[in-house]
């Protein structure tokens, strides 16, 4: 990892497709559209080796995933389902009323989505924590419909791990489907598989792509980019710990960030020989030294100040506080996905098992997104019912408002209420002699100027 000023590093990553992929993406969107199933089938038997009839997993499938687990993965699970679940039972929203004095009432109704799509990736890695990372808030949210795509393997086979939590959590609509054809069919709908309202989850650039394309007819979480970590750390670092953090991250992708920021120079070259010892045995090292090669960097601040500022720039997913007094520093961050506190709260705790979730802004996009919430799978409709005597009270500013913007079917819409009332040529008179006066100060300023 390369050692240099933190003025002088940027972590967005530009992971624009080239005109090629979106072209190849709106071609996949166009023929699912047209052709449903048939689309599906083929895309599928191109991509992933499998001509299958049915791309529903049965549910006799799923239930085999999970009675044949190892023990040991199940607990995991249901142990990793219980903390998530506890930590996004305290997002609920509900819906409020507000009366006021004079009879009118107005509030929020705070409702769930009626369905929606979660996309599973089956690439580089299968990926059972974001089954649940992603169908927990949905259901805490009260989503009466779930359905579940992820990629087959050449002999339509789906990851049992990712069926066995899909078992788990109740989801039996799961579809052996995947890239944009699987986002396509989520949006569309075809034969098969029915539309949906909102997709969520990751997936690679074809998926990001189709996500980006099919937002409005649908609602999207985000367009994911690839993985990143920034290490905040002190001398009271454990350079083994900063090390293995870093590689936790760029393991995930050969475009995934691992970023360590410091203002102690032994600590960034003990950081910096410990990662390329570490590298020696690990599994998925060639994709790390990738990773780290692109966008590994060990940043040197002149002061915490510098180190603080550094990163509120960087804005990353996955924040470390590795210093002596992490609280002391926790007020003072402006913009990541999660943040970490701690020698013992290792980034991968998150990722798995703590509670809070997995799916956060990447790519600098922490400045203005949030990590995935019980919220993505809400939406709220205004309440507003107004009382005779407030329409009364209040006709000549609403309109007022209307005609100073040239909208007199607005106003008459209001004062059509009001002819049985001696309020009428008050309201009336009022907001006409409002906008003759504005016009007057209108033509005032004209001649002024």
């Amino acid at each position: 990892m390369r050692i240099m000023p933190a003025a002088s590093y940027d972590l967005r990553r530009d992971v624009d497709a080239h005109e090629a992929e979106r072209a190849a993406v709106r071609a996949i969107l166009a023929a699912v559209r047209a052709e449903g199933d048939a689309a599906v089938r083929r895309y599928t038997a191109q991509f992933d080796g499998w001509d299958g009839d049915d791309p529903r997993v049965p549910p006799e499938m799923l239930e085999r995933a999970w009675r044949e687990a190892d023990p040991a993965f199940r607990a995991a699970l249901e142990a990793a389902a219980a903390n998530i679940r506890a930590f996004h039972e305290r997002q609920r929203r509900a819906s409020w009323f507000e009366p006021t004095a004079t009879g009118t009432v107005l509030g929020q109704l705070v409702r769930p989505l009626d369905r929606v799509g979660v996309y599973v990736p089956g690439g580089r890695a299968a990926y059972p924590s974001t089954v649940l990372m992603n169908v927990i808030p949905a259901q805490v949210a009260g989503v009466r419909e779930i359905a579940v795509v992820t990629p087959p393997g050449p002999d339509g086979d789906v990851h049992p791990g990712i069926l066995a939590a899909c078992h788990l959590l109740g989801v039996s609509e799961v579809y052996r489907v995947g890239g944009a054809q699987a986002v396509a069919a989520l949006a569309y709908g075809t034969e098969t598989i029915r539309p949906v309202d909102k997709i969520v989850g990751p997936g690679n650039v074809y998926v990001a792509l189709a996500k980006r394309e099919v937002f409005g007819r649908v609602g999207i979480d985000a367009v994911a980019g690839p993985s990143e970590i920034v290490v905040l750390a002190d001398a009271s670092a454990d350079p083994r710990h900063v090390a293995a953090d870093l590689l936790s991250q760029a393991e995930h992708d050969p475009l995934g960030a691992a970023v360590l920021v410091t203002t102690d120079r032994a600590l960034a070259e003990a950081v910096q020989a410990e990662v390329k010892r570490q590298l020696v045995d690990l599994p998925r090292a060639a994709i790390a030294r990738e990773a780290l090669a692109r966008n590994g960097a060990i940043l040197l601040a002149g002061s915490l100040d510098e180190a603080v500022e550094t990163v509120n720039r960087l804005a990353p997913e996955h924040l470390e506080l590795l210093v002596a007094d992490p609280w002391a520093l926790l007020g003072r961050i402006r913009h990541a996905g999660a943040v970490f506190l701690g020698p013992h709260s290792p980034e991968p705790v998150g990722d798995y098992f703590a509670g809070p979730n997995h799916v956060l802004p990447t790519n600098g996009t922490a400045r203005f997104f949030s990590g995935l919430s019980v919220h993505d799978f809400l939406k709220t409709t205004n309440v507003i019912a107004y009382s005779r005597a407030d329409l009364l009270a209040h006709a000549a500013h609403v309109v007022t408002l209307a005609r100073a913007e040239g909208l007199e079917a607005h106003a008459r819409a209001v004062l059509v209420r009001l002819e049985e009332t001696e309020g009428l040529r008050d309201a009336d008179a009022a907001a006409t002699a409002a906008g003759a006066n504005e016009r007057e100060a209108c033509r005032k300023g004209e001649r002024d100027a």
